[in-house]
């Protein structure tokens, strides 16, 4: 394959990754406790050319760009304050613990709701689990309180305490929940009752990001017509000339 077609191709496939990735964003810029994801971009190996006469090296040629992975940022969102009890916000480092149907995942979103049985849920369904890895079942949403440290009152009646864990090796699966390893509770965590932390998406930079990234697509598909009209020109040139 001609090489200045296949780079070029790479580049295209890169940006149209990257533009997946911010449109998820953006599609996310409401949602509680999301965090915005970007794009490690790299380039393929090299070939380190030389001179065959000398044998002086002339330097590295690259063979393409690729997005070499999607790092998620954990900054801390903003704290919105709602007054609705069902709403808990993170201060601090830490994640909810919710029971799903693949294990125990994490999460950041703290809108929660009451299932059936009265227990705690997010709005995906998922459980709050609580630290004894149950989930709280607090009845009713009239009358209940929650603590700082996490702990869940119905009334006077403790029914639980929230967990929370620090998370190492975190991993996004689907928007908003985390794989990785649990650890303790972060000292300076705390929970704030009638508060969501908001999404962590920048509105105004994602859409530059998605123009650049547009501009960037556009160049390389340019440069991908241009080596495609010369190689044409080419053939028809030696077509004639031997025909």
């Amino acid at each position: 394959m001609e090489r200045g077609l296949y780079i070029a191709a790479s580049g295209m496939l890169a940006e149209q990754v990257r533009q997946d990735q911010i449109a998820n964003d953006l599609a996310n810029a409401s949602t509680p406790g999301y965090k915005p994801d970007r794009a490690a971009q790299s380039v393929f190996g090299a070939l380190l050319l030389q001179n065959r006469q000398t044998g002086a090296q002339v330097g590295p040629l690259y063979l393409g760009a690729r997005i070499a992975e999607l790092r998620t940022d954990l900054t801390q969102g903003p704290l919105q304050q709602t007054d609705n009890p069902l709403d808990v916000a993170l201060h601090g480092d830490g994640f909810f613990c919710v029971q799903t149907p693949d294990g125990t995942r994490y999460t950041r979103n703290g809108q929660l709701a009451l299932d059936a049985q009265g227990r705690l849920v997010t709005t995906a369904g998922q459980l709050l689990l609580g630290t004894d890895g149950k989930p709280i079942t607090v009845g009713r949403a009239d009358g209940m309180s929650i603590a700082q440290d996490g702990t869940v009152r119905s009334g006077t009646k403790v029914v639980g305490q929230i967990a929370i864990v620090s998370l190492t090796n975190a991993v996004k699966q689907g928007d908003n929940v985390f794989t990785g390893t649990p650890g303790a509770k972060p000292a300076d965590t705390t929970v704030e009752q009638g508060y969501l932390e908001g999404s962590g998406v920048e509105s105004a930079r994602a859409m530059v990001d998605m123009i650049v990234s547009l501009r960037a697509y556009e160049a390389s598909q340019r440069v991908l017509h241009a080596i495609d009209d010369t190689l044409g020109r080419a053939v028809n040139s030696v077509g004639s000339s031997t025909g």
